[in-house]
C-alpha cells in the first residue's frame, strides 16, 4: 500500500499536537489518529481550566525516569522559553501563580486552539473519534488499520499517553504498541495522586476533611514544601501530589509540621512568653486550630507550657518536625495526574525519540518513562519530546 502520509502521529495530546505542527511546519504530510471525540482532553481539564502549560524552572532535575539523563537533550533544545514565545505570538495572556508555574488568565481551550491553528497552518489533518484496530510494519514504514479506514506512513509516532484519568478515555494501548515492537516497558503506577489512610490512621483525621497545612512532606532523600490538604480518604494537595512520586507502600512518609523553622528553638520561645498558655493553644497559632487540637489529642500531651522540660520539649520538637503519616496507599489511576514509568528509554534516542529497533518508529510524552513533578513540568516534557520528534521524523 502507498504511503497516504509521510508520518502518521497516534494520540492528539499535548505531545501529539506539537509533534504534529512541527513535522507540518517542515513541509510534511502529517495525519493525527485521536479516538476521542476531541483533541487535547487532559489539556483543556489542567489547572483547573488554566492550564498549567510549563514551569520557568523546568530541567532535568524535577523528572523521574530510570535513565534520569534522558530527558536532558530534548529538555536543553525545546525550553520553556521556546513555548512562551508561542504563546505570546497567539497573544494569549497569562500568569505565573508560584514556583515558576505558568497560568492562562482565561481558559486552557486557548492553549488547545494554539495548537490546532498552528496545526491548521502547517496542514495537518486530525481525525478524532478514530479507533485504531491494528498497526503493522511493512516495507517502506507502516500500515495502520483503523476505524475510518487503512493509512500507510513511512514514520508513526506513539502519543497515547499513560494510565492516569481513564474516564477521559486513558488505556494502556501505547505500551501494547511498544510491546508489540519488541520495546521494553517499565511497571507502571500512579504519580502525582492523592495518598490513601485506612484503620486508625484514616479514624483519627477524616473528619478534619477540607483542612489545610503548610508543610514538608519527606520520603527518602526526596522533599517537598507546600500545602497538604486532609480528605475524607486521606490526603492531598501539592506537598502530598508531589511526594506520592516518590513514595511506594511500606515508605517511611514523614511532614514537618513547622517547614523553616527550628521547632525546638520555637518552642523554648513560646514557652518563655506564654508559660501559662495550653500546647494545643500555642499550636493553633502555627497551624489550623482544628488540626491542631488534633494533634495535642493522638500525638502530644496537652498542658501549659511551664510544664515541660527540656528533654519533653525535644520530644515534641521531634514530632512536630518528622510527624509519621502511614499511608496504606493512593487513589489509584483514577485521579492521578500521571504514571510513573512506561516505555523503557534504553530502547529510544534521546535526542529524535525514535526507536532504536524499528526505524521510523518513534515514542513520545506520557508514554515514555520520564515523568516530571506537579507543576507544568509534564507538560513541558509533551512539548519538548514532540518538538525533538516532529524535528527527527
Amino acid at each position: 500500500m502507498a504511503p497516504t502520509h509521510d508520518v502518521i502521529i497516534i494520540g492528539a495530546g499535548a505531545a501529539g499536537l506539537m509533534c504534529a505542527m512541527t513535522a507540518g511546519q517542515r513541509g510534511l504530510r502529517v495525519l493525527v489518529i485521536e479516538h476521542a471525540n476531541k483533541v487535547g482532553k487532559k489539556i483543556l481539564m489542567s489547572g483547573g481550566g488554566r492550564c498549567n502549560f510549563t514551569n520557568t524552572g523546568a530541567g532535568p532535575a524535577n523528572y523521574l525516569s530510570a535513565n534520569p539523563h534522558f530527558c536532558k537533550s530534548a529538555l536543553a533544545r525545546y525550553t520553556p522559553a521556546d513555548f512562551i514565545e508561542l504563546v505570546e505570538r497567539h497573544r494569549i495572556a497569562y500568569h505565573e501563580k508560584e514556583l515558576g508555574q505558568l497560568f492562562c488568565d482565561v481558559s486552557s481551550k486557548l492553549i488547545v486552539k494554539m495548537l490546532l491553528d498552528e496545526c491548521l497552518a502547517a496542514h495537518v489533518r486530525i481525525e478524532t473519534q478514530c479507533s485504531v484496530e491494528r498497526v503493522q510494519a511493512v516495507d517502506g514504514g507502516f500500515r495502520i488499520a483503523t476505524s475510518h479506514g487503512a493509512f500507510a506512513a513511512p514514520s508513526l509516532v506513539v502519543a497515547t499517553g499513560g494510565l492516569s484519568i481513564p474516564s477521559m478515555g486513558a488505556t494502556g494501548f501505547g505500551y501494547e504498541l511498544a510491546r508489540q515492537f519488541g520495546h521494553a516497558v517499565l511497571p507502571t503506577r500512579a504519580g502525582l495522586v492523592p495518598l490513601t489512610l485506612s484503620g486508625k490512621h484514616q479514624e483519627r483525621l477524616h473528619d478534619l476533611s477540607g483542612v489545610a497545612v503548610p508543610v514538608e512532606a519527606r520520603c527518602g532523600k526526596q522533599a517537598f514544601r507546600n500545602f497538604m490538604l486532609v480528605t475524607h480518604r486521606g490526603v492531598s494537595g501539592p506537598a502530598i501530589l508531589q511526594i506520592s512520586s516518590y513514595w511506594q507502600p511500606g515508605d517511611d512518609l514523614r511532614l514537618d509540621l513547622l517547614p523553616g523553622q527550628d521547632a525546638l528553638a520555637w518552642l523554648k520561645e513560646q514557652q518563655a512568653q506564654r508559660p501559662a498558655a495550653e500546647l494545643k493553644t500555642v499550636l493553633s497559632d502555627a497551624l489550623p486550630r482544628r488540626f491542631a487540637q488534633r494533634l495535642c489529642e493522638v500525638w502530644l500531651p496537652n498542658r501549659p507550657m511551664r510544664q515541660f522540660n527540656e528533654p519533653q520539649l525535644r520530644e515534641l520538637a521531634g514530632v512536630l518536625g518528622a510527624w509519621p503519616l502511614v499511608a496504606s496507599g493512593t487513589e489509584g489511576y483514577r485521579t492521578a495526574e500521571v504514571t510513573l514509568g512506561g516505555v523503557d528509554t534504553d530502547g529510544l534516542s534521546s535526542s529524535t525519540m525514535m526507536s532504536r529497533l524499528v526505524p521510523g518508529l518513534f515514542f513520545i510524552g506520557e508514554v515514555v518513562d520520564v515523568t516530571g513533578w506537579l507543576g507544568g513540568y509534564n507538560f513541558q516534557w509533551a512539548w519538548a519530546s514532540g518538538h525533538a520528534a516532529g524535528m527527527a521524523v
